[in-house]
């Protein structure tokens, strides 16, 4: 019973450490204090356009002034003619979000006055002069069910250090006795609704920005990449990080990837406005999407022989290897279908990525009637590398492949030297394969990139087990 009681005991303690264990990302971005500085700045001149476009109350109450005696007063058409927000900075607040403090703001608006004094009346106009406003807001960065961040206004407080209010007109002079109950009116009412526009503002423009993140994004007709976060965008003391699942998929049957993604020793480069992060999972997640989807079974066909090579792909030019082939499937063409045993996986480490892939070859004869007679079916190794850019925000690249090595796994045809075909292979594979998969890689797939982002000052980096895409930052406003 104490044993059993054990077993029980330690199984509880590893089902906890399981779920309480953060699940690493397969994809990083983070974005530098360079980057949250060229974003606050987008930001600050949003919002000193729909502060500009505050709306205020009328104003009218009644005020005592020493021996005038009770003056009912009345304020309207209250038009805020500017609001400028000269100073602001951004800064994240580790384990708690982003603070904006903007200070020595300024705003001038003007409107008409009415006052009644005993049997006086009179009318004219304004202006008011707010200076030295200071606005403090903390931002709250989360994620919802779908995976996409969110972003909310946690606290907001604005501060006027002083407001002068100008009247003109017969009894201006009147206003000006009990200018200091106005002024404190206006200071009240315009830092609330300073706050007011800040929080709208948030909702409606900043949050729905920061939705247009693609958690999903499909590559073709057969695969897609979950970029969805895997927990709350995280604050540090110098930049804002975001872990994203990272992973590939197929759009036919989405499985299990059967290994997890290692912890990226992210470098602290903070030159570029934003960095990125590919891990090794994330490169070798596509290999598995592929070839679940079976998109990695390839044809080398007569068609896809250049003219100018003297040879083609037929019988009577294996015979030369196989003398047997030209009496079994006299001057037949024939290609060959590539396909992989097992998905690719590669490594990534400071030398780049490379990755040794298995690929079966299998050749056919076309018979007369279009029916294809198997010949033998060739085993190919050899290393390959890649080479890793970023154009128009898609990782797109290209791959070399090194001297293949064939071996014989099964021949219909009688045995044979494979050292005499190994060249031709050679041949085949970079000419025709090669070209092939090096287009299909050139357009790339999309990063995770918000609405109206484009990158530029592009950097490449290559750390172990993950790759480093440093870039700049332009936001194209909407037309």
């Amino acid at each position: 019973m104490g044993v059993q009681s054990l077993v029980v005991a330690c199984g509880a303690v590893a089902l906890c450490l399981a779920l309480t264990t953060a699940t690493n990302p397969g994809f990083v971005v983070r974005i530098t204090q360079a980057g949250l500085d060229y974003a606050h700045q987008q930001g600050i001149g949003i919002l000193e356009k729909e502060l500009a476009q505050l709306k205020l109350p009328d104003i009218s109450g009644d005020s005592r002034v020493g021996r005038v005696g009770k003056v009912r007063y009345e304020l309207s058409r209250l038009r805020l003619r500017d609001f400028h927000l000269p100073y602001s900075r951004i800064t994240p607040i580790s384990n708690v979000g982003l603070q904006v403090s903007i200070s020595n703001a300024f705003a001038e608006l003007d409107g008409d006055w009415r006052v009644k004094f005993l049997f006086l009346r009179d009318h004219g106009s304004f202006d008011v002069k707010v200076e030295n406003v200071y606005i403090k807001i903390s931002l709250r960065l989360g994620s919802d069910a779908a995976g996409k961040p969110t972003v909310s206004t946690s606290e907001c407080g604005a501060r006027i250090s002083k407001v002068r209010v100008l009247f003109s007109g017969r009894l201006g002079w009147l206003y000006n006795l009990f200018h200091g109950a106005i002024e404190s009116r206006f200071r009240k009412i315009l830092e609330d609704k300073i706050c007011d526009i800040v929080d709208k503002s948030v909702q409606n423009e900043l949050q729905k920005f920061v939705q247009t993140l693609p958690v999903t994004a499909r590559i073709d007709a057969k695969t897609g990449i979950d970029y969805s976060l895997v927990a709350p965008p995280r604050a540090t003391a110098q930049s804002l990080d975001a872990d994203l699942k990272g992973e590939f998929y197929s759009l036919a049957h989405r499985s299990t990837v059967p290994f997890s993604p290692l912890p990226l020793a992210f470098p602290s480069d903070h030159d570029r406005m934003v960095y990125f992060g590919a891990s090794s999972y994330f490169f070798n997640t596509a290999g598995i999407a592929y070839h679940e989807a079976g998109a990695l079974v390839l044809e080398i066909t007569e068609d896809m022989i250049p003219k100018h090579v003297g040879f083609s792909l037929d019988t009577s030019t294996f015979s030369a290897f196989i003398p047997q082939l030209e009496e079994m499937y006299p001057n037949m063409p024939v290609k060959f279908r590539l396909s992989t045993p097992t998905a690719p996986f590669l490594t990534i480490g400071p030398g780049g990525i490379s990755l040794k892939p298995i690929v079966d070859a299998q050749a056919y004869a076309i018979l007369p009637n279009s029916s294809l007679a198997p010949l033998f079916l060739l085993s190919l190794t050899g290393n390959v590398s890649a080479v890793i850019n970023v154009r128009s925000g898609r990782i797109v690249g290209s791959l070399d492949v090194g001297r293949i090595r064939v071996s014989l796994k099964d021949s219909a045809v009688g045995p044979f030297k494979v050292q005499m075909i190994q060249s031709l292979m050679n041949f085949l594979t970079s000419n025709t394969l090669l070209p092939d998969l090096n287009a299909q890689l050139d357009e790339g797939f999309p990063l995770p990139l918000l609405d109206r982002i484009q990158l530029y000052n592009i950097l490449v980096k290559f750390y172990q087990n993950f790759l480093l895409l440093g870039a700049d930052v332009h936001f194209q406003p909407q037309g």
